[in-house]
């Protein structure tokens, strides 16, 4: 199988999986009170408009861990390789580019961050310096994953005239503009994050910009033409 088309395989599972295993435990969580520990149950929420829970409040107890966890590090592991296979599209199209360091450095290391926040999510210890530790790894992924993609998208750009072979130029478009709108929304963002009186809004900006990051993958399989050799 060549480059592509394990890029085209591994992108869409980079947005099955997660998408699945978070949307299971908000369902759980707000319907399923009985399998959960005392003190868990969440009224009904839908935080992609409301921003009644946080992703981490979502995923962190007993039992959901148990869903969210494994999942996670699979995502993690397909990253590494998404990232890797990239590096070998982007060697072929344009040998020693300038950013490609850039890319699998940051691509790489979101990945990285990701399983750190598997690792310690669901761990209770009481140390604001432990939660700050968490909440910095977890934005970071986020920062780190935004950046990544924000320079392949430039690279694909700068090249497109040798890709129309390979890829619906459209799903490139789009992958630009959901790009900007992330790091956009990211940076107006930012600022907030320290006050509780935005509690909703951040939680329910959380869940679209994972939602944004993930489609980011599902729109790199789309783009990819099939049997496309390389």
């Amino acid at each position: 199988m060549g480059s592509i088309d394990k890029v085209r395989s591994i992108s869409v599972w980079i947005f099955v999986i997660p998408f699945i295993s978070v949307n299971a435990c908000l369902l759980i969580v707000t319907n399923f009170h009985q399998i959960l520990e005392p003190g868990v149950p969440i009224s009904p929420t839908f935080p992609y408009f409301d921003g009644g829970v946080s992703i981490s409040r979502t995923v962190r107890n007993f039992p959901l861990y148990l869903i969210f966890k494994p999942a996670m590090f699979i995502t993690s592991f397909l990253l590494i390789l998404y990232w890797l296979n990239t590096k070998k599209i982007i060697n072929h199209f344009h040998k020693d580019y300038v950013n490609e360091r850039r890319i699998i450095f940051f691509g790489i290391s979101s990945a990285i961050l990701l399983t750190l926040h598997s690792i310690f999510l669901g761990i209770k210890f009481d140390n604001d310096l432990y939660k700050l530790f968490r909440r910095v790894v977890m934005l970071s992924f986020i920062i780190f994953e935004l950046i990544a993609q924000a320079y392949l998208i430039k690279f694909f750009y700068e090249i497109r005239q040798d890709l129309n072979i390979h890829i619906n130029i459209g799903y490139l478009k789009i992958k630009r503009i959901l790009i900007i709108f992330l790091i956009s929304i990211s940076i107006i963002t930012l600022p907030f994050l320290p006050f509780d009186n935005f509690k909703f809004l951040k939680h329910a900006i959380e869940w679209n910009i994972f939602l944004g990051v993930i489609a980011f993958y599902l729109l790199t399989h789309l783009m990819w033409k099939k049997d496309t050799t390389l």
